[in-house]
């Protein structure tokens, strides 16, 4: 069972930065795909960015060159920075582990984002 807790929401200005930090139990994580997804009210629940164990990353149209997703294998933390902050990413952002072969998947509890003035 892996048990994943995102932390470093809050409310930030618009053109704002925060970090997000999902820390993650389980020896074998660092052979996990790892993603950060967002749902916003009344919307579906989209993947923002996620990393591979070999450290490629991907990224949304929609945060590309303002987000960057890092993990450190050590400490089984995948962490998401998040830079010229627009009102329509205001979301749950949730943290989200898959296994290597795709059979599982485990989530985080999510933390809030909220850009506002």
């Amino acid at each position: 069972q892996v048990q994943l807790v995102e932390s470093g929401g809050g409310l930030v200005q618009p053109g704002g930065s925060l970090r997000l930090s999902c820390a993650a139990s389980g020896s074998l994580l660092r052979f996990y795909y790892m993603a950060w997804y967002r749902q916003a009210p009344g919307k579906q629940r989209e993947l923002v960015a996620g990393i591979s164990a070999a450290g490629s990353t991907y990224y949304s149209d929609s945060v590309k060159g303002r987000f960057t997703i890092s993990r450190d294998n050590a400490k089984n933390t995948v962490d998401l920075q998040m830079n010229t902050l627009k009102p329509e990413d205001t979301a749950v952002y949730y943290c989200r582990s898959d296994s290597p072969d795709g059979g599982s998947y485990y989530w985080g509890q999510g933390t809030q984002v909220t850009v506002s003035s």
